[in-house]
């Protein structure tokens, strides 16, 4: 009997198929599953206008073998079969596809065929050195035999098959050291694998395996025997009516499917159709996985395409600002590529993103609505990141976000949304207040923060790194600006408290100016306030940088000499410390040196910014003593 050759430039395209289109080995089963599928698909459908040709539903089945002694896995279904024009056709020329022209033919059925490329198939010589294909065909009385071992081509001959369908055989290759093939004959492994990749296949997936025999001697050695068992579950949960799942079946599948030992916060689940149709099943867990703020964390949705795992994780299905969303999305209208491990960046695959990030933002004002301490624990876990995205898409992505987030603020010390603020704010309040601080508490011990409220207004508690450079690609909010309490232009004075500190500057200024000039380029001014209650000093800022905001570019590996704040030194004319540095002005230059050392040294403290030389501190103070 003649070898034939493949129809290609075929030594070089079959060696490709086999080493680099496909990243693991274990992928081959995935493919020849979906291939019986597809041909049980066929076969039904064709059934359908003429019955003699089909089987009961229950009847249809693919059906997975093993004999580890000699390494031979066999996969077989009830399918259409292939004819000897089919196996030259389909098998005879890579990536010709029988699936994606059976699908083109009936283009205006309902037909749901995984397979359309064609390539799948030779995926198994990765793992086998040889494969044989018994197959006949719905439209054929003659059986045909098709066996090859690789790239030197294959050979076609009649046989003898009674059933209608196909049966491809491999034979294992050897293990070496660098590989072991002998997983893929292990009952646990091949069980694994279709739970992994083929579990939601509409038919049965059957295999021989070992059940326990239970013994009535006591002590007698464990007794199996082999049982044909179904290995997959065929309906995917977010395939049935929503309406039809329990609470007690999300969460199961939740915790099997993603590994979470608590149950999630919500769950979307919902069918869109459109120009692309699919099922999505999605969940908003409680808590961050272990790495989810970490360079380590990979984001991402699985893909089904028919019920067969393509993607493990397609991040190209969430915004980062959603990442933490895991789930399932499911559409037979994606268009893949020959592996069936990427996807071509398509339409389809945009409008579906756009319809989990649609989905994704409406659950999440719904809990914002009607469930806020779900939504303010769930905002707790994960608003940095949403924080985060506003601020690394300068402000691109506000319009998505700005309404999600939320910051605890010093009214009754609770999560505030901005547009809550802003609702509640005075007519004559023309900023939205914030303050910067490691935690609330540190932040009310602000005399700047004391001031403000003191004129009965509302501050926003900014804790995390990330709040400030927020702010400050949103602008503004509904017209309003935000302003950092520690800001030097804070305007919250009447006219005649305006007027009388800026006279108290004019007249004090040799004495601010030799202020300045004992702290050199440590601040940009000196200068008397109004505004602190009974704190005898603070440390305000100029322009855009504060001082939260320095210690968090400081804090960036490399960004040591980072842009530095411009502070001002405020001392509190109501305070007694005003009229001791008046009266040393003139007369002892040197105390009042020492006690604007001190006065810096201490403003420096009550905003959490480093004292840069603790000894001169030190010894200044005690020599005050």
């Amino acid at each position: 009997m003649r070898k034939k050759q493949f129809k290609t430039q075929s030594k070089k395209m079959l060696d490709m198929m086999i080493n680099s289109i496909y990243t693991h080995k274990e992928i081959f089963l995935r493919e020849l599953i979906s291939n019986g599928s597809d041909a049980i698909d066929k076969r039904h459908f064709r059934s359908l206008t003429d019955t003699a040709l089909g089987l009961e539903m229950s009847a249809y089945k693919i059906r997975i073998e093993r004999d580890a002694d000699n390494r031979i896995l066999k996969i077989s279904d009830n399918g259409c079969g292939m004819g000897e024009k089919e196996l030259e056709d389909n098998l005879g020329t890579i990536a010709r596809s029988g699936s994606l022209d059976f699908k083109k033919e009936n283009e205006s059925e309902d037909i749901d065929i995984i397979g359309q490329f064609g390539v799948g198939f030779y995926s198994a010589f990765m793992v086998a050195d040889k494969i044989t294909i018994l197959t006949k065909s719905l439209d054929s009385e003659q059986a045909f035999k098709w066996e090859s071992e690789g790239v030197d081509g294959y050979t076609v001959e009649p046989c003898e098959k009674e059933e209608i369908g196909t049966e491809i055989t491999l034979h294992i290759k050897e293990d070496t050291e660098n590989e072991n093939y002998s997983v893929f004959l292990e009952e646990s492994k091949i069980r694994e694998l279709v739970k992994k990749y083929s579990d939601y296949i509409r038919y049965p997936i059957t295999m021989l395996c070992e059940t326990p025999v239970q013994s009535s001697e006591e002590g007698a050695e464990p007794q199996f025997e082999l049982t044909e068992q179904t290995l997959n579950s065929m309906v995917p949960l977010w395939k049935r009516d929503a309406k039809e799942v329990s609470e007690e079946e999300y969460n199961r599948f939740y915790h099997e499917k993603f590994f979470d030992y608590e149950d999630p916060l919500a769950v979307i689940h919902t069918k869109f159709e459109g120009t692309s149709n699919c099922h999505i099943l999605l969940y908003i867990p409680k808590k961050p996985a272990f790495d989810y703020y970490t360079k380590d964390f990979e984001k991402g949705l699985q893909l089904y395409s028919g019920g067969v795992l393509i993607m493990e994780k397609c991040a190209d299905l969430l915004p980062d600002y959603f990442s933490f969303v895991k789930g399932v999305v499911d559409s037979a209208d994606l268009t893949l590529n020959i592996s069936r491990e990427t996807l071509q960046h398509d339409h389809q695959l945009r409008v579906i993103a756009k319809a989990v990030e649609k989905k994704i933002k409406a659950e999440l004002k719904k809990l914002l609505r009607n469930e806020r301490e779900k939504y303010d624990a769930f905002f707790e876990q994960f608003g940095r990141q949403m924080k985060y995205a506003i601020y690394a898409s300068y402000g691109m992505q506000k319009d998505a976000l700005i309404d999600l987030i939320e910051y605890r603020s010093s009214a009754e010390k609770k999560y505030v949304t901005l547009e809550e603020y802003v609702n509640r704010m005075p007519e004559s309040q023309s900023a939205i207040y914030y303050a910067g601080g490691k935690t609330p508490e540190r932040i009310d011990m602000l005399p700047q923060t004391q001031a403000v409220t003191a004129k009965g207004l509302e501050v926003l508690y900014f804790t995390e790194d990330v709040d400030e450079f927020c702010v400050m690609m949103l602008g503004t909010y509904k017209e309003k600006p935000f302003k950092n309490v520690s800001d030097n232009d804070l305007d919250i004075e009447s006219d005649e408290e305006k007027e009388q500190i800026q006279k108290e500057n004019d007249t004090s200024k040799e004495l601010l100016a030799l202020m300045k000039q004992t702290l050199g380029d440590k601040v940009a001014e000196v200068q008397f306030t109004n505004a602190l209650d009974s704190h005898p000093v603070c440390l305000s800022t100029e322009g855009g940088i504060s001082t939260e905001m320095q210690k968090v570019l400081e804090s960036q590996p490399g960004m040591e000499q980072a842009i530095k704040a411009k502070t001002v030194l405020e001392i509190n004319l109501k305070h007694p410390v005003a009229e001791k540095l008046k009266a040393l002005y003139g007369s002892d230059n040197a105390t009042l040196e020492n006690y604007t050392k001190i006065l810096y040294a201490q403003a420096c403290l009550i905003c959490g910014m480093p004292v840069e030389n603790p000894t001169e501190l030190s010894n200044l103070v005690c020599d005050l003593m």
